[in-house]
This record gives structure tokens, C-alpha cells and sequence, in this order.
């Protein structure tokens, strides 16, 4: 029986787009019911409720991820729209990331991969020798992706009810 390769980060185009474009917006509010719904999933038994995606927005914009201190990446797959990733700079050698997402249906493919890299180069850019980020416990897929690509555990340097690991990378 002959097997499919895998497809790989060729497969991927990332390229910079406004974040306050309506199609970086519409990908936004999708990142945030998927981590959202994950969230209340494990805590109360539930998916978030609109209010609650709503008020997350409102209380977690990402308007700081656009030029000159940030960028915002879109990646597409085969042509189609298929996640994001933010960028923002913390200070003069430190840029945090943000808002990293795959669609569900692409997982797997390497989407995750070619983020990292696009925004690797971009924190470059901009001038940032570490790029750091907090996340989840409960996001283990999104810790792996980190660890796989050279992100390591570091002290806590942001506080909040999701920031419950710290990884950061030296680039160059």
C-alpha cells in the first residue's frame, strides 16, 4: 500500500496582513472561542457563550500587533486561510508572541512550524534578539510546538488567569 508524504512547511505561505482587517478580525474571534472553549471545556463543562467571547476581545485586543512595535502574520495552506500569529515587541531585544493559531482541519501539517518561523523572522525585523510567550497548562499541543522548535521554560514575566508557563527563545 503506498503512502501519502505528509505535506510539508512548503505547503505554507505566511505573509504579514493588518490586524484590523476584517478577515485577520474574523480569525481572531476564531483563536479565541477555540482556546476559550477549551478553557470552559476542562473548568465548567461548557463552550464559552458569545458575551464571554465578546468581553475576552474587548478585554485582550490585539490592535499592539501591527507596525511599528508588532506585526500580524496570516498563514494560508494550499491557498486557504488556515491561522495566525501575532507578534509584539516587550522591549528594545524582547518580542512577545501572541495569538497563535492553526485551524483544527490543518493541524498536523505543519502549520505551526511555518508560524514560528515567519514570526522568527519577523521579531528580527523588528530588532528582537529573544522572543518570549505565555500559555496554558491545558494547551499541551501549543507547548509542544514551542519546545520542538527551541522554546524553553523561563521565570514567570507576565501575570494573568491564563499565563501559567513562560517559554522564551534566543534567536540567531
Amino acid at each position: 500500500m503506498s503512502r501519502t508524504p505528509a505535506p510539508t512547511i512548503a505547503s505554507w505561505t505566511v505573509a504579514a496582513h493588518p490586524v484590523d482587517d476584517p478577515v485577520s478580525a474574523a480569525l481572531l474571534r476564531e483563536y479565541l472561542v477555540d482556546v476559550a472553549d477549551r478553557y470552559y471545556r476542562l473548568h465548567e463543562g461548557r463552550d464559552s457563550t458569545a458575551e464571554e467571547i465578546e468581553q475576552a476581545l474587548a478585554e485582550m485586543p490585539s490592535d499592539d500587533l501591527a507596525l511599528p512595535e508588532g506585526v500580524f502574520l496570516l498563514a494560508h495552506h494550499a491557498g486557504e486561510l488556515a491561522g495566525c500569529a501575532g507578534l509584539r515587541l516587550l522591549d528594545e531585544r524582547t518580542a512577545e508572541l501572541k495569538r497563535v493559531f492553526v485551524r483544527p482541519v490543518k493541524r498536523g501539517l505543519g502549520g505551526g512550524g511555518a508560524l514560528l518561523a515567519a514570526v522568527e523572522a519577523a521579531a528580527g525585523a523588528l530588532g528582537a534578539a529573544r522572543i518570549a510567550l505565555d500559555t496554558r497548562l491545558d494547551l499541551v499541543e501549543a507547548r509542544a510546538l514551542y519546545a520542538r522548535h527551541g522554546y524553553r521554560e523561563v521565570a514567570p514575566f507576565t501575570e494573568g488567569p491564563y499565563a501559567e508557563v513562560w517559554m522564551a527563545k534566543e534567536l540567531g
